[in-house]
This record gives C-alpha cells, structure tokens and sequence, in this order.
C-alpha cells in the first residue's frame, strides 16, 4: 500500500519539508545573514526551523534528531548558548555536530532536523 507523501515550500531543486509515514524531515537551513555573528545565525536559523515545524502542524517539541554542521569549532560554544536557549526543557533532540566546510562563504552554521509528526 503506498504511503501519502506530502511536500511542502516545494522548488525545482528541494522541498524545505517533507512529512511521510509520521515523520516530518526538514532540509538543511543556513541562515539569510550569511557574515553575522554564529549567534545571530544560529538564532535565525532556529527561527526558520521554528516557522517550517509549524507549517507541518507540529513544534520543537516533537524533534527527534538534529545534524548540525559549523563552519569552525571555535563557535561551537557560542552555538550551544543559542542551541541550549532554544531548546525546549525535557525535549532535547539527538544531535550530531560536525565542523565542515559550507557552501557559500561567511555562512557559519547549517541545521537539519527530523521530527515526529
């Protein structure tokens, strides 16, 4: 029996949301301010994340799992200020943090989540 698949904030090359068997995938999300401070980054990002888990009927609250990439190690404690802020007590995700090399210059951070719908 096929399983419904819905996509949402859907382009040519990526759907920002993907919502399949119960589980609500969302693309990688860099942040618009790509030269600001890991901090504000990060607080944009987490926004973002905030406003696609709502488009899908469901919170932060529901998170599953977290990939986070940062361009440099050096910012992993000022991220974690933001990360530790945002994340909802009782609620913490998995997480993997990697540092890696991203696509377009001045961009510091990149965050994936997965969550239960």
């Amino acid at each position: 029996m096929s399983q419904e698949i819905k996509r949402l904030q859907t382009n040519a090359r990526m759907s920002q949301v993907v919502v399949a068997n119960g589980v609500v995938y969302l693309s990688g999300q860099v942040p618009d301010t790509a030269g600001a401070a890991i901090d504000v980054q990060a607080t944009e990002i987490l926004t973002r994340i905030d406003n696609l888990l709502a488009s899908a009927g469901i919170d932060k609250t529901r998170l599953l799992t977290a990939n986070i990439w940062l361009s440099d190690p050096k910012h992993f404690d000022a991220f974690n200020g933001v990360w530790d802020a945002w994340v909802e007590k009782g609620h913490a995700p998995t997480r993997a943090c990697v540092t890696s090399i991203l696509m377009k210059p001045g961009l510091d951070v990149e965050i994936a989540v997965t969550a239960l719908a």
